[in-house]
């Protein structure tokens, strides 16, 4: 079964020269010495928005062989924990094989993350990132995992569980959160509720990271994602580092209501 794309045309363009050119547009330079990373995290919002900050963030970043995709739900459908039952998801540039093997090895641990398509057929927010990782990294296979909101303990329970599915293949792959942060308050407000949550991530800190959302209100629609990731990677973590910080006011010009978007590189 192939997953078809739903964002494209709205989210970035649905053929292969456009999104070449919208890519070279967002004034790229691509990095001729990329660092190998552990962990990654992604804005998900349309390409005009959150593309450069994407980008410029995945660009610094060594190919590898396999991605675990963790993204949010944002349609509330499927399993609380979602990991997509096709066999490649498509975009403009191809299909991206997901890798069966990993999958199962990360069903089999545990007992939180379920195979399920439902959760995954009308979200974007990991379909938008393949386009541009396809772009950098040519050659690679993934395991999208939708995520929704829950307690730390089951964040934990996650992560325990999709560490244990990976630890033989922990060199060759990749865990990326995508994740949008605050939405739609003025852009100084947004900066400074982004603050938090970025110096929490580059702590390493996901218990941080929960209580500073909590606590400040903060409408960051990838905490699990993001939680999961730490908790996953923390004990190999050295550091995190920000690539690139934006909100939707940059790009578009408008600082009254804005999105915040980043991208951070774990090594």
């Amino acid at each position: 079964m192939i997953r078809k794309p739903i964002a494209n045309g709205r989210f970035y363009p649905n053929k292969k020269e456009e999104l070449n050119s919208l890519i070279k547009e967002l004034g790229l330079v691509e990095t001729q010495s990329r660092c190998r990373a552990k962990g990654v995290i992604m804005p998900h919002a349309g390409y005009p928005f959150s593309g450069k900050v994407a980008a410029v963030t995945i660009s610094k970043i060594a190919a590898v062989k396999n991605i675990i995709m963790l993204g949010p739900n944002h349609t509330g459908l499927g399993e609380d924990f979602s990991l997509s039952n096709a066999q490649s998801w498509q975009t403009p540039y191809g299909e991206v094989k997901i890798n069966q093997i990993l999958s199962e090895k990360i069903l089999n641990a545990g007992g939180c993350v379920q195979k399920d398509s439902l959760a995954h057929k009308e979200e974007h927010s990991l379909e938008v990132e393949l386009p541009i990782l396809q772009y950098f990294f040519k050659d690679f296979q993934i395991v999208p995992i939708s995520c929704k909101n829950a307690d730390r303990e089951t964040y934990q329970q996650v992560a325990s569980q999709i560490r244990e599915g990976i630890k033989k293949d922990l060199p060759d792959t990749l865990v990326l959160a995508s994740t949008d942060l605050t939405h739609y308050e003025p852009d100084s407000i947004a900066r400074k509720k982004d603050r938090k949550v970025i110096e929490s991530i580059v702590d390493l800190n996901p218990d941080k990271l929960i209580t500073e959302t909590e606590k400040n209100h903060i409408t960051m629609c990838g905490v699990a994602p993001v939680a999961i990731m730490l908790y996953c990677l923390r004990s190999s973590l050295k550091k995190a580092e920000v690539a690139l910080y934006e909100t939707s006011g940059d790009a578009g010009g408008d600082y009254n209501s804005v999105v915040g978007y980043v991208g951070i590189i774990l090594k």
